[in-house]
């Protein structure tokens, strides 16, 4: 990866709706050369997709929260299907495995503490597998999701 795939990551990532036309002029290179650069980071994988970030708020999602969740290794066994189960509900915009005490690290939106509180105990709790859950409930968010550094 050269200096103008990174500055065409760069200027994506600030931007994901801007013209071939416009980037290619950002970056100074011929609209021509910066489509094919662009496609050949979508292929390599390196772009993954593109998408809108939407206020959690402004659609009724005022509760976000961080979930530990650990497993319970004696009575099952098939982690896969564990984390199936995880990316099923859309409640879980975030799944990470790590590393410490818990297994996985979930983050997970609700309308309300009374939702959030029925989907923990209702929904995540009662998935074979899972042994331990605790929240932490996300008072302000400070720094949203943001564009990855580009060195």
């Amino acid at each position: 990866m050269d200096n103008y795939d990174k500055n065409i990551l760069k200027h994506l990532q600030e931007d994901g709706r801007m013209s071939n036309l416009l980037l290619a002029e950002r970056i100074h290179l011929s609209a021509p050369q910066t489509l094919r650069r662009v496609r050949s980071l979508e292929e390599q994988g390196v772009i993954r997709g593109y998408v809108a970030q939407v206020s959690a708020e402004a659609i009724g999602l005022a509760v976000m929260a961080f979930v530990s969740l650990s497993l319970d290794r004696e009575q099952f066994r098939n982690v896969r299907e564990v984390e199936r189960n995880i990316m099923a509900f859309p409640d879980i915009i975030e799944c990470h495995t790590i590393s410490g005490d818990f297994d996985y690290l979930l983050k997970v939106v609700a309308p309300d503490l009374k939702s959030l509180s029925q989907f923990l105990t209702d929904s995540l709790m009662q998935v074979p597998g899972v042994a331990t859950l605790r929240s932490m409930i996300c008072m302000e968010e400070i720094k949203p999701v943001s564009s990855l550094p580009i060195v």
